[in-house]
């Protein structure tokens, strides 16, 4: 049976049993600000930025299938779009054997990409949008050629309506967007001595737990920051409730903590939590998290403390556990090859759309 990491009942710099002074949700970094995340706007058919989700685009590949049954066979065979995987689908749309079904996924990709433009459009009419140069594109819909093709298609839309922005995806890994970005979030304080920290990216299909290793001796501004470890937990397959799901992410985190003892990782005492919505600076959810089983919005609910109450030490020292938009930390992943641009933003095409903007200060 594998031993859990101590827990202590006694921690010292704790106010009423919960960590000190982190401060959740930051908008002022050094030399960054983040001018706005979680961006909200609705049309006649409801929120805009859920015409540009990985959801939306299964939906309407679905429909673009069903005017194909009405003339005869499905090219796609019987399965529903949203059961479909990427693979199955980036394997339509290049099946030269089967142009039936490469003409359907064109189609999909192609009204999709108007959308994604569209939405682009309107962002960048807000206050918080209007002087972005560039986007990166994060979230698991741009891992696929379909994705990437429909980001490719959307840029071009975009020039043509004289909406003048670049349009690229992430440096890295999707999956370790949202846990690389923590580095720039976690107080440099407690980097020092530590080789890593931890981190958990909460999406509304699947929640990501990993080690990040800061390497912040090789590269002060973090650009060498790597994911030494990491697991993904697809929860919607699942069905859990909120709190077996804050038990699962207790248990992820257990177990790396366990795996960086056998590997002689000197974690720091931190824990980034990073989850869709609008995030207070008392670490509680105020919207934007409809996508997750349950109510997270509730004000009886609060995931820092949740998890905290789980993992009060880390080492020797008491735990601090930060959260944040995940949008906002899988930007924040980009940070060092964003230098030379004054003003960016980053969607994340998941269940829903992440959004954020920043400014460089420096």
């Amino acid at each position: 049976m594998k031993s859990k990491p101590s827990k202590k009942k006694s921690t010292p710099s704790l106010k009423n049993g919960l960590p000190g002074p982190g401060v959740h949700g930051l908008r002022e970094l050094p030399g960054l600000q983040v001018d706005g995340y979680s961006l909200q706007l609705r049309d006649k058919d409801g929120f805009v930025g859920d015409q540009a989700s990985q959801t939306a685009f299964r939906e309407l590949l679905e429909r673009w299938r069903k005017r194909r049954r009405k003339e005869g066979r499905d090219p796609l065979g019987l399965s529903h779009s949203r059961n479909l995987s990427k693979k199955e689908l980036d394997h339509a749309l290049q099946a030269k054997k089967a142009p039936e079904a490469a003409d359907v996924m064109h189609g999909a990709i192609e009204e999709f990409a108007e959308e994604l433009a569209y939405v682009i459009q309107r962002f960048t009419r807000q206050p918080s949008w209007e002087r972005v140069q560039r986007i990166v594109v994060g979230g698991g819909f741009p891992e696929s050629d379909v994705g990437e093709r429909a980001i490719l298609q959307a840029g071009a839309i975009l020039e043509e309506m004289g909406v003048h922005v670049q349009l690229g995806r992430l440096s890295h890994n999707v999956d370790d967007g949202g846990l690389i970005g923590w580095v720039h979030l976690a107080p440099p304080a407690m980097l020092k001595g530590h080789d890593a920290i931890l981190a958990v990216d909460i999406g509304g299909t699947n929640i990501r737990c990993g080690i990040v290793k800061t390497r912040h001796r090789k590269a002060p501004d973090f650009s060498l920051a790597k994911v030494v470890r990491r697991v993904k937990w697809r929860h919607a397959d699942d069905g859990p409730n909120r709190g077996s799901i804050v038990e699962h992410i207790a248990e992820m985190l257990e177990d790396m903590v366990l795996y960086s003892e056998r590997k002689k990782i000197r974690l720091a005492p931190f824990i980034g939590i990073g989850c869709p919505g609008l995030i207070r600076q008392d670490g509680s959810i105020s919207r934007g998290a409809q996508n997750l089983p349950g109510d997270w919005e509730s004000h009886a609910f609060h995931l820092p403390s949740e998890v905290w109450r789980r993992m009060p030490m880390i080492g020797s020292g008491p735990t601090l556990v930060l959260m944040h938009n995940d949008a906002v930390v899988q930007g924040l992943s980009e940070l060092p090859f964003m230098r030379e641009v004054k003003h960016w933003g980053v969607l994340t095409i998941g269940t829903g759309l992440g959004n954020a903007s920043f400014t460089n200060l420096a």
